[in-house]
């Protein structure tokens, strides 16, 4: 591969007024490492500089290309100045790693510059490593040339600035929105590290409508922004390969295999060459699908239909799943192998209902997106606000869906109102909207959880029984222990109580129907 090294143009050593030796000039003569092309970086105040260094260059190594980048700084010493041009150059430069590898040379410039240089080659916008040259010493005859990889921490401005990039790279996998929940916040920080750092697979587990697909768009933004991959994001949905196309939707075809014109198709693998393979519903797939699309994960090759040749596409892998797969592998129904490819990173995504403090920025969101799809300016009346936080925050709003219920709830609400404005009658309305729909949905689920933990007795109990108990076992499974159950189940009457022993009231309710906290939730989600 060619070897590019990028640097700035020395003003003062290049200029040989301190000693004999000349940083830039001594790149080229390090015979153990040729320079195919140098990318020279100068104010245009030392243009007369610049140019005689080139001509010295390409003397001193004929097969060295010298181009010239024009950067002027009004003040060298100032880092916001200085980071700001230097990260506009590496996001123009347009980097090629296929075919070049990229050096830094760290030994000209100010301070600040090699600060801007560390922090721009750790987070990838400049894909290269670090060199730094020095003169010789008094009984050596060539200069001091090393490739080098410091440790970071050392430097606290370089550090600080780091810390301050990782936090915009949470901000944007959390899409801009100020979430409270500490929980979710270090979920986040730990896939920005992962993602920023590793190609190996990401497995995002969650319920329906937790946001795994727009993370999965987020994760593939920041790839892309640290120079991870240069492809395209393909989203692929399992679900919908089970068919007789299935392979050919997911290998492609060629024309031999069915011999119609029209009839070769690329594959989604192909085009997710160089990019990011989403498998959105990975727990839907058969057992046969599973089998090969495992091979073609591990080595990047597949046969498409038709062919008697395989063909090659490196990807990086993003994974969703509403269900255990764990469970799923222990039953027989997700292949251990594939799990294990998959969950090299794996991820659980809270409910909405775990999150309940990161509501109110989620309704600041979803309104302002709302605004850009209807083209309108929506806004809630102080009243109607207030109520609907009050129930969007209730611990007996369970938002089954999650975000795919809520997103939805605001989108209507933002259609419907009147001249912009969402009243408090509107906000009742979609309450009792809300409740209606996950009440018509509940019943045939309230039978098969009482079941679960009563068994067939499940049959004997009274209509009014199977829907309190069906609750009171829902609230058990997502809460961490007895008492914390309890409180959220006895929040109102717990208040007019003196002794609040709300761990003791469950313990007995529970007792009415032979069980006991282990039996109830013995069926929590891990």
């Amino acid at each position: 591969m060619r070897n590019i090294v990028i640097g700035f143009l020395g003003t003062q050593l290049d200029m040989g007024k301190k000693r004999r030796w000349r940083p830039t000039l001594s790149l080229v003569q390090h015979g153990s490492f040729h320079v195919d092309r140098l990318e020279l970086l100068f104010d245009i105040k030392f243009n007369r500089l610049a140019h005689q260094v080139k001509r010295e260059v390409e003397e001193a190594s004929p097969g060295t290309e010298v181009l010239l980048q024009e950067l002027n700084l009004d003040d060298p010493w100032d880092f916001q100045e200085v980071y700001g041009k230097l990260f506009d150059f590496a996001r123009g430069y347009g980097f090629d790693e296929d075919r070049e590898k990229y050096h830094v040379h760290l030994t000209t410039g100010t301070h600040v510059a090699q600060i801007c240089w560390f922090l721009l080659t750790e987070s990838r916008h400049v894909p290269a490593r670090l060199i730094q040259t020095g003169p010789p010493g008094p009984e050596e005859a060539a200069a001091k040339f090393d490739i080098i990889d410091l440790d970071l921490s050392r430097y606290n401005a370089l550090q600080q600035r780091f810390d301050q990039l990782s936090r915009e790279y949470s901000d944007q996998l959390k899409g801009g929105i100020e979430t409270r929940n500490p929980a979710y916040n270090a979920l986040i920080d730990q896939i920005e590290l992962v993602a920023g750092s590793s190609d190996e697979p990401i497995l995002l587990l969650g319920e329906t409508g937790t946001g795994k697909s727009e993370l999965a768009g987020r994760i593939y933004n920041l790839k892309l922004d640290r120079r991870r991959v240069k492809g395209r994001l393909v989203h692929v949905n399992c679900a919908t390969l089970n068919g007789p196309d299935a392979v050919a939707t997911l290998f492609g075809q060629r024309r031999s295999y069915l011999g119609q014109a029209g009839s070769e198709r690329s594959g989604l693998l192909r085009e997710a060459d160089g990019g990011v393979l989403f498998l959105d519903e990975v727990d839907e797939l058969s057992l046969s699908m599973q089998a090969i699309l495992l091979h073609a994960l591990e080595t990047g090759r597949y046969y498409p239909l038709g062919s008697d040749h395989e063909v090659s596409s490196r990807f990086q892998v993003v994974a969703g799943a509403s269900r255990d797969l764990r469970a799923l592998s222990a039953e027989g129904k997700f292949r251990t192998d594939l799990l294990a490819r998959l969950a090299m990173w794996s991820f659980s995504l809270p409910p909405l209902r775990a999150r309940r403090e990161d509501i109110e920025a989620n309704l600041v969101f979803e309104l302002a997106r709302s605004e850009r799809v209807l083209g309108i300016q929506v806004g809630f009346n102080a009243d109607a606000r207030e109520k609907f936080l009050r129930f969007a925050q209730d611990p007996g709003t369970l938002w089954p869906a999650n975000f795919r219920d809520f997103s939805g709830s605001v989108r209507r609400l933002c259609t419907l109102a009147p001249r912009g404005r969402i009243t408090r009658a509107m906000v009742e309305g979609e309450i009792c909207r809300l409740q209606a729909d996950w009440q018509a949905a509940s019943p045939d689920a309230d039978v098969r959880l009482v079941e679960q933990v009563v068994g067939a007795e499940a049959a004997d109990l009274d209509p009014f029984d199977r829907v309190q108990l069906a609750e009171v076992v829902r609230v058990c499974r997502r809460s961490p222990n007895l008492s914390a159950a309890g409180r959220s189940l006895f929040s109102a009457s717990r208040q007019k109580r003196k002794i609040q022993n709300d761990a003791d009231r469950l313990r007995k309710y529970l007792q009415k129907f032979g069980l006991s906290w282990e039996a109830v939730t013995a069926g929590r989600l891990g």
